[in-house]
């Protein structure tokens, strides 16, 4: 499930499998249908 959550004045989406945040709603959902839980391969 993606979390709307507040920080530094702006809106951002985490993931709540992994806590990667994203500005866009979508992004973060797209991603949530791929996370398997693990780090992520790349550096946010």
């Amino acid at each position: 499930m993606v979390v709307q959550t507040e920080r530094d004045d702006a809106t951002w989406y985490e993931c709540e499998t992994c806590g990667l945040l994203f500005d866009e709603q979508s992004d973060a959902s797209e991603h949530e249908k791929r996370c398997d839980g693990s780090d992520p391969t790349y550096i946010q």
